[in-house]
């Protein structure tokens, strides 16, 4: 079959492809014929027509196919087909395909927010600054074995990654390509370390009484066997501590227990003023022993919330117990529920007047065992869970927990909750349903 000649359009489109290409060469052959007709070598027409003459055999010449890696060899047609890249967008990890060189073929978009800096044609090295991962790549091209590893960044958050590299060959010459998948560890670190910190601060924090007790057991078995006093006040000491125990161990059981439902949401509807004025009854022998007076601002109407009313309840007495038992100086806990419309329309404000809390404090408050003045929270009974308990009890109901406070000026710490739906707060509530 004869070959069908090329149109007159394609010619000058091709012309034109061939002078953008040798655009760098002609700009420094139009510069040495201005400098040469500058100095007089040559007239000002003889270097016109020796640049004419130039740019049009760059318009005619056949462009030279590149030696350096030649397409029939690297297989790189097959690797980054469209078929390729449709199946690169539908991994779930970042991938990314390189060929021999190390220069970057294909990735999809995961990879692409993984590594911001990633352009194909670009070496790997350009995007991620790894060296361990870059040893990978070469020793997977080199040897044809895939190879696995990991790295870490530090900036702007820390995250953990494991790099899986498989080399692809097309030929007997070596690895033609490789395909570098990039798993994300930082989940999976952050809660290994979370649980090594949490057996370690456990420990410490149940070390603590036991030694007092065994302590005071051997005295009163030893040189205080006889002496009344010394056995009155060694008693109220290991009962004190053995109710700080009793305390911690409460609280990891309902940790425990709220994780395992933790991706369940509560669907009942719950009275807030109730919950909060139970509370304040509870808690008011505290708060009087520490003459601290409590003070409650009930809303207009009753305030229904979605949630699970033995958790609500908890969340509302550590506020306020801690309120009374940091705050004290300030001498008034005031605490207030408002009801708006939307999501985490209502809300439950307690606030003290006590030394107030550090900055630095602020972000780590609800971890646990976090203690801003970790003697002054011994000192007042506390187990370092308490707002941690907070946390992740809103969490499951979806709320949130907002903390704000200056030095000197007290505290304040404000629960938001979903309102729950009329239907479902008038078939909880007797009097809404008789209204209805």
């Amino acid at each position: 079959m004869a070959d069908t000649p090329a149109s007159p359009d394609t010619d000058s489109r091709r012309a034109a492809g061939r002078l953008r290409g040798a655009g760098w060469a002609l700009a420094g052959v139009a510069l040495l014929l201005a400098a040469f007709a500058l100095v007089g070598r040559i007239t000002p027409a003889e270097a016109g027509l020796g640049f004419a003459v130039v740019a049009l055999l760059a318009a005619v010449a056949p462009r030279p196919r590149s030696v350096l890696t030649p397409r029939r060899m690297t297989g790189a047609d097959d690797v980054v087909s469209p078929q390729t890249l449709a199946l690169l967008s539908g991994l779930p990890d970042p991938t990314l395909v390189l060929d021999r060189r190390g220069l970057v073929l294909a990735f999809n978009a995961r990879a692409r927010a993984t590594l911001p800096a990633l352009r194909t044609g670009d070496p790997l090295s350009f995007a991620l600054r790894a060296p361990e991962v870059l040893d990978a790549v070469r020793a997977a091209l080199g040897g044809r074995a895939p190879t696995v590893t990991s790295y870490a960044e530090r900036v702007p958050i820390e995250r953990w990654f494991e790099v899986s590299v498989t080399p692809i060959v097309f030929d007997k010459v070596g690895a033609g390509a490789a395909v570098v998948t990039l798993r994300d560890l930082t989940e999976q670190r952050r809660s290994e370390r979370m649980r090594v910190d949490f057996i370690a601060n456990a420990s410490h924090e149940l070390r603590t009484p036991l030694a007092s007790l065994l302590g005071f057991i051997e005295t009163l078995q030893g040189p205080a066997r006889n002496d009344v006093d010394a056995r009155a006040r060694f008693l109220e000491i290991m009962r004190t501590q053995a109710a700080r125990m009793s305390r911690l161990i409460d609280d990891l059981l309902s940790l425990s227990r709220i994780e395992l439902k933790a991706h369940v949401r509560p669907d009942s509807a719950v009275e807030i003023s109730g919950i909060v004025r139970s509370v304040i009854d509870a808690i008011g022998p505290l708060a009087q022993d520490r003459n601290v007076e409590l003070a409650f601002t009930p809303p207009a109407a009753p305030v229904w919330a979605l949630g699970d009313r033995d958790e609500l309840i908890r969340v509302v007495e550590n506020l306020i117990e801690n309120a009374v038992k940091y705050g004290a100086s300030g001498g008034r806990v005031e605490t207030s529920v408002t009801a708006g419309e939307g999501p985490q329309g209502v809300r439950v404000t307690v606030r003290d007047f006590g030394p107030g809390i550090a900055p630095e404090h602020l972000p780590r408050l609800t971890e646990r065992f976090y203690r801003g003045d970790a003697q002054a929270s011994r000192d007042a009974g506390g187990t370092g869970l308490g707002l941690a308990l907070v946390k992740h009890i809103l969490q499951r109901h979806g709320g949130q927990l907002a903390i704000e406070s200056r030095l000197g000026e007290g505290a304040s710490f404000v629960v938001t909750l979903d309102p729950a739906p009329k239907e479902l707060a008038a078939s909880a509530s007797p009097a809404l349903k008789a209204a209805g």
